[in-house]
């Protein structure tokens, strides 16, 4: 009887992943596999505890305009879409890898807020304040890593 139950959850699982593809706005390329999606998301949680991270459109494209560099992450299953469609341009202009995830929903928990956010800009330093040394050199690399995983997707898109 309890495989059942699994089996169930399993299948109710495999439903919300259709939803999720079903809602993906037709601009959202490159859009991150299943693996890069959780290296992602688990840099924005790191960078969030850190104060690294820029939330919602209106602040990132805000840093992006005064020229601070990091790593965009914008939400695939934005409606209307119209909200996002100018960020992804920013940020080619400044030389800035982006990449897109399934849902806002997940975007917001990892970035340690309840209201779904479009997108994030994460950065290598907070704003204001330092953070530890050892904490930093952990963070860089990691965004570094998902970095070149991005540029090598992007790369063979165009």
């Amino acid at each position: 009887m309890g495989g059942s139950d699994s089996e169930i959850e399993k299948s109710a699982q495999k439903e919300k992943e259709k939803k999720k593809v079903l809602a993906l706005a037709p601009i959202a390329k490159p859009l991150a596999g299943k693996k890069l999606s959780k290296k992602t998301l688990k840099l924005v949680r790191k960078a969030a505890e850190h104060k690294c991270l820029k939330r919602g459109v209106k602040e990132v494209v805000k840093s992006i305009r005064r020229g601070h560099k990091g790593l965009c992450v914008i939400a695939g299953n934005i409606s209307p879409i119209d909200v996002i469609t100018h960020v992804p341009i920013l940020c080619e202009e400044s030389d800035i890898p982006y990449v897109y995830v399934h849902s806002k929903e997940d975007l917001a928990t990892a970035g340690a807020t309840k209201r779904p956010t479009c997108c994030v800009l994460v950065m290598t330093k907070p704003a204001k304040g330092e953070i530890d040394q050892g904490e930093q050199e952990k963070l860089k690399s990691d965004y570094d890593q998902v970095a070149s995983e991005i540029t090598e997707i992007t790369a063979s898109l165009f």
